[in-house]
């Protein structure tokens, strides 16, 4: 049978995708990071401000000349892993998407190589910075494309400091959907008032890797199947690690094409930036919760407090992976004698759903539900506890007391004190006599559902 992908879903219900190889590594998933597990600090009085530590990914070195600091960006395609088990072909930086984090000081004089390596030609626009309009990166408005094999240089002054990113204006609607974008960071030129001991920084971007497929679809509009952070989904995304009491930053950059109530647990957080930099105190607010809106950067600060926090976009299906859309509703359908006829169909399928998804990590880590190659399954990663049932924008804050300063290694799951962990009192229905309301007057819905007959329908 030669299925869509929307007909492989409408077939497959909520069936899962599980490439088996990804459950035989989980706990190597946990920790994919290649940077070093500890940052050397700089020298006192050397340095004003605490680098930047880009989850998964990596700052881009410069060198100096005649008091320019030198940067070379080259725009190419590139093999990327989202998580073990899900590779594919993007256009990146560098060889990586995201590119390589940019970070200088505010009144750095910058000059930037850009090579071009892609089939088609690119532009580099700076996404919130303040420079002449000819260093703006828009291709044919602000500049000539850069055609393959070109470089082009950009050299300008930065004029302030903040949280920022680049990305191509040129064919964008391909060129940012597989992958091409970045981190901007440009630290104040002063010590700031109250100093950050660790300082995160992360962009949010959307997928359509269809299953079974292994390059990005650019013309998706809407349904997506991977979201993620530094273009990595749960459990590949490496956790924030910070030591009790220390002061934390989390730069939150979107390039996606959808807005991310980002949502941290076990503190409240201040939000104390933006593109337009650091804020003055007084106009720093308390939330659990901030959207950050297409286009948009945000800074947050907390003071780390001891446990695993989780950490996450608060959209539900954007914590997820691999979904299908306009998949039929099994919610309490009765579904005895349906998963033989379907599987004459499509070999291997499992019905699911009756009683919710929970099963779903169960089946696909187990084996016994394979989905098409190169494709994740939508709930993933393992806890202390059990499974996480996680995907996409997720990752964890963790917080320790004995923990050293510049330690980014993950120091594992954390130890709860006894008697500090839900647990359970009693495994009867019945437990307890709680108050409850009955169901609404009136005869109870009817609940079978009928065909249509559509001769006595009224069109148009």
């Amino acid at each position: 049978m030669n299925a869509t992908r929307r007909h492989w879903f409408r077939f497959a219900g909520l069936g899962a995708l599980a490439p088996m190889a990804f459950w035989r590594s989980q706990a190597a998933a946990q920790s994919t990071s290649a940077s070093p597990a500890a940052e050397p600090s700089a020298p006192a009085g050397k340095r004003l401000y605490t680098p930047v530590r880009t989850l998964n990914g990596w700052t881009l070195p410069h060198r100096m000349v005649n008091g320019v600091k030198e940067f070379h960006l080259v725009a190419e395609e590139i093999e990327h892993e989202f998580a073990p088990g899900c590779r594919a072909k993007c256009w990146g930086y560098n060889g990586t998407t995201p590119g390589p984090t940019i970070e200088a000081v505010e009144g750095d004089r910058l000059r930037i190589y850009v090579t071009n390596r892609l089939p088609e030609h690119t532009s580099v626009h700076w996404h919130g910075l303040l420079l002449p309009s000819g260093m703006d990166g828009v291709g044919g408005l602000s500049q000539p494309h850069i055609q393959p094999g070109e470089t082009y240089v950009y050299e300008f002054t930065l004029r302030q400091h903040g949280t920022h990113m680049y990305h191509p204006h040129a064919d964008e609607m391909v060129q940012m959907a597989v992958g091409m974008m970045g981190l901007f960071i440009i630290h104040p030129k002063s010590a700031e008032a109250h100093p950050v001991d660790r300082d995160y920084a992360l962009l949010l971007h959307n997928w359509a890797l269809h299953p079974g497929t292994y390059r990005p679809d650019p013309s998706v509009m809407v349904d997506f199947d991977l979201w993620t952070m530094n273009s990595k989904v749960f459990p590949a995304i490496e956790p924030l690690v910070a030591r009790s009491g220390e002061r934390v930053r989390v730069r939150i950059g979107n390039l996606s094409m959808w807005n991310h109530p980002i949502h941290m647990h076990g503190v409240q957080y201040e939000v104390t930036g933006s593109d337009g930099g650091r804020w003055p105190q007084r106009l720093w607010r308390p939330e659990t919760t901030e959207i950050v809106g297409v286009g948009q950067a945000r800074d947050i600060e907390f003071i780390a407090v001891p446990g695993d926090w989780a950490f996450h976009c608060h959209m539900s299906h954007h914590t997820m992976n691999a979904m299908g859309h306009e998949v039929p509703n099994t919610l309490g359908v009765d579904q005895s004698g349906v998963e033989a006829k379907i599987r004459q169909l499509l070999p291997g399928y499992m019905a699911m759903g009756e009683g919710g998804m929970a099963e779903h990590q169960e089946h696909t880590d187990s084996g016994h539900m394979v989905g098409p190659p190169n494709t994740l399954p939508m709930m993933m990663g393992k806890g202390p506890f059990g499974n996480l049932e996680m995907g996409g924008m997720f990752t964890v804050v963790k917080t320790r007391d004995d923990l050293a300063t510049g330690d980014y290694r993950d120091p594992g799951w954390y130890p709860n004190p006894p008697g500090t962990v839900a647990h359970r009192v009693s495994s009867d229905p019945g437990f307890g006599n709680p108050t409850r309301r009955g169901p609404p007057p009136g005869p109870p819905a009817e609940l079978e559902a009928k065909p249509v007959d559509h001769s006595t329908m009224k069109h148009g």
